[in-house]
């Protein structure tokens, strides 16, 4: 999954071919629903800033994902549908070279005209416009992807609010309710963090254990998949295992307090210059006691998943605990259940996005949720792997370069849009999404 706020060759194409047909329009409908739901907490203001250029302000990803369905189904296949306002291309298109010039990306927080109002009208004239070709069969797979880059882009609207309302010294909240949403799997860890502590570094009732062997990875089930998932093909593993639970905010304090951030020999070298560069002395949005969140500022759980690192910050720590980090292949054999006998994990599971609230990891023994979890494996294509042809192959594999592979979901990515294959992929510096680890040892 491409997260930098636009729309990828993945997202323009199924494995299968075939898209998931039944409840298309329910579906739509609720993720058009919930976008609007993220955003009612926010002031025009708070909808317009921009905190940096990997993020993109609220307003303009509520109005991206409806360009999207203006452009890709209304224009070719709504009856007689007029663009809502032709102008508006020009500032909500993300990378598509072939739907002409666009606004520089770093310039979107420029943009106080149009306003969070005609942004919601703008969205309600397309959503309506939507609706007789929501029953319509022709369109299902374009519709299934449209979905999926709107739920995409629920996860960057949250992260990237919240990295903007962490520039303001007071501290805003976007919800005051600090409570934890409804659903999912919520289980929380009963034993002290000693205990915790110990199973993570040692015995099998901390780890899943897998012998190794030949392993088939990649996109294998019917529906919708993007073609960065596949093609599916076999990869040798060397027995290992992957840790049950991820590193709680506990075990990184132990690790600042033993001179992580300070100590040369646990980073790599681009790692260290960045520490060095930047000042980095803990993760994103940490002070003393306490984190940042959409609540505000919280008080910070030590069983909850640490988040908002760096690959260099997981890679260091890694290092430092006398483990590594997993490949994705690792991390996709156990989530298949291939390390024998278990059930495969469900990717359903886990603390992910429901309903508008106050998103934050919270700690659980799926594999999916809280964070996305960083792989040492290059983002680098598949064996066999084509760019589709067109257009829209301009997109994804020229993105194959210099960035890490993350797995597993985050507490902001919709439920239901994680699978074992599936590829996050972030550069190694970038932290402002739910980013953490799972720590992985040779056998």
């Amino acid at each position: 999954m491409h997260l930098q706020g636009g729309l990828t060759v993945a997202q323009l194409q199924t494995r299968s071919g075939t898209a998931p047909t039944a409840g298309l329009t329910e579906r739509f409908r609720a993720t058009r629903a919930l976008s609007e739901a993220l955003v009612a907490p926010l002031s025009d203001a708070d909808a317009t800033i921009q905190s940096m250029e990997d993020a993109s302000p609220a307003k303009w990803h509520l109005a991206h994902t409806t360009w999207f369905w203006e452009t890709f189904l209304l224009r070719e296949h709504g009856a007689d549908y007029a663009p809502f306002d032709e102008r508006w291309a020009f500032i909500h298109n993300s990378y598509y070279e072939t739907e002409g010039e666009r606004i520089a990306r770093f310039a979107r927080g420029m943009l106080s005209r149009p306003s969070l109002d005609e942004v919601l009208a703008y969205r309600a004239h397309v959503s309506a416009a939507m609706e007789p070709l929501l029953e319509d069969l022709q369109h299902a797979d374009l519709i299934a992807l449209g979905i999926a880059h709107e739920q995409q882009h629920q996860e960057l609207l949250l992260t990237d609010i919240k990295h903007a309302l962490f520039q303001n010294p007071l501290g805003p909240a976007m919800w005051e309710d600090a409570s934890p949403r409804e659903g999912g799997d919520l289980s929380q860890p009963t034993d002290d963090q000693a205990a915790a502590d110990a199973r993570l570094r040692g015995g099998s009732e901390g780890w899943h254990r897998h012998p190794g062997g030949i392993a088939r990875i990649g996109h294998q089930e019917e529906g919708f998949g993007f073609d960065n998932e596949g093609p599916a093909h076999r990869t040798l593993l060397e027995p290992f295992a992957l840790a049950r639970r991820l590193v709680t905010n506990a075990q990184w304090d132990a690790f600042i307090a033993d001179g992580g951030y300070e100590t040369a020999t646990l980073w790599l070298s681009d790692g260290w210059g960045w520490v060095k560069d930047n000042a980095i002395i803990a993760p994103l949005y940490w002070r003393e006691g306490e984190q940042f969140t959409l609540a505000g500022w919280q008080p910070r759980d030590p069983e909850a998943p640490v988040t908002h690192i760096s690959y260099f910050e997981a890679d260091a720590f890694a290092s430092w605990a006398g483990e590594r980090l997993p490949t994705e292949g690792e991390w996709e054999a156990i989530a298949r259940g291939q390390e024998g006998a278990a059930a495969a994990h469900d990717a359903a599971a886990g603390n992910q996005l429901d309903s508008a609230g106050p998103v934050q990891p919270r700690g659980s023994e799926g594999l999916f949720g809280d964070c996305w979890q960083f792989t040492r494996s290059g983002y680098l294509p598949y064996p066999r792997f084509k760019p589709a042809a067109g257009a829209v192959g301009e997109y994804n594999g020229k993105f194959m370069s210099g960035q890490f592979v993350l797995k597993g979901a985050s507490c902001a990515t919709a439920r239901g849009h994680s699978r074992a294959s599936y590829r996050n992929f972030f550069y190694p510096h970038q932290r402002w999404q739910f980013t953490g680890l799972r720590l992985a040892r040779d056998l």
